[in-house]
């Protein structure tokens, strides 16, 4: 009697078909970056979830050097806002978390453990020009795929500049064992937007004004 054929995973059947279209549009077509939040809580099993959800985006030679700050409790939000820009105040002080993407300045010495099949893999970025192009580039790379984790997992977000970074490094950063080598890059608020809190979406650049076939 032959054998069975193998069953193919449903995972390989479906990764190159494309998400229907209410997820297209909850990832993309209909987000919005929201400002105002529904008083509803997120649990902080959720804000584990969206983590390891974004952790698994690729970045260079995995180097992962993004480290993330959830600030979800009265007493570190009230740590946070001194050092906002005014307009961003009252938004960041109604979300149920603010995160703080940040990225470790010697995101090098744990590339043993990130990437093993190249020894030399922390030398590469060791040197502070590397590091730094590195380190900024792919820690941005990984607030994006916060924001995108955040609306797969169906949070609203609200990601902004408009604040003072040397303020916050010293406030939830310098002096700490693990956290002495963060800086922030940017802050992503997290929650479940208000239905009404999105103004109409501004214009984005066509294909032809922003992409080239080459």
């Amino acid at each position: 009697m032959s054998a069975a054929p193998a069953l193919k995973p449903a995972f390989a059947e479906s990764r190159h078909t494309s998400l229907d279209a209410a997820a297209l549009d909850q990832l993309f077509r209909k987000a919005r970056t929201h400002y105002a939040w529904l008083d509803r809580p997120v649990p902080e099993a959720l804000i584990r979830e969206l983590y390891g959800m974004l952790a698994l985006g690729p970045t260079s030679m995995n180097n992962s050097p993004a480290r993330f700050a959830f600030i979800g409790s009265p007493e570190g939000k009230a740590r946070l806002k001194p050092h906002l820009a005014p307009g961003n105040v009252d938004k960041t002080m109604a979300a149920p978390w603010t995160a703080i993407i940040a990225w470790d300045r010697e995101f090098y010495e744990q590339m043993p453990k990130l990437f093993p099949p190249v020894p030399k893999a922390r030398d590469i970025f060791a040197a502070p020009e590397a590091a730094s192009e590195h380190g900024f580039r792919n820690g941005t790379l990984q607030g994006a795929y916060l924001i995108l984790a955040a609306r797969a997992l169906g949070l609203d977000a609200g990601p902004m500049s408009g604040f003072d970074r040397a303020g916050i490094d010293r406030e939830f950063f310098a002096g700490h064992p693990q956290r002495k080598n963060w800086t922030a890059n940017f802050l992503v608020n997290l929650g479940y937007g208000s239905e009404t809190s999105p103004p109409p979406r501004l214009q984005r650049l066509t294909f032809d004004e922003a992409a080239a076939i080459l």
